[in-house]
């Protein structure tokens, strides 16, 4: 029996139209707290970028680093449009994920 596997793409920001991150994961929830947390040392730490405020789900890891790759190539206008219209208020999606930390 064939193992199905979810893949994210995901966007992070540091705040409503702050500076964005595209990223492409296996475990979101994991891969959001090293962000969180600053166990991701480089962009995303430097810049301050945790709020994870878009993702997408796919089964096949290609369609989830061509949706990656091509999301990057994105002109601003049309991220913050895509944004916008699946979280309008530019929440951060995974507030309650890690209710027992303190994580800013």
């Amino acid at each position: 029996m064939k193992t199905i596997h979810t893949y994210y793409v995901y966007i992070l920001a540091s705040q409503r139209n702050g500076t964005l991150y595209i990223g492409m994961t296996n475990n979101l929830q994991r891969r959001v707290f090293e962000h969180k947390t600053g166990n991701i040392k480089g962009f995303t730490q430097k810049y301050g970028v945790s709020m994870l405020i878009y993702f997408e789900e796919f089964q096949q890891v290609a369609q989830a680093i061509k949706r990656e790759k091509n999301l990057k190539k994105w002109k601003r206008a049309w991220k913050l449009k895509l944004i916008e219209e699946e979280n309008p208020n530019w929440n951060d999606l995974a507030k309650d994920w890690y209710d027992n930390l303190q994580i800013d």
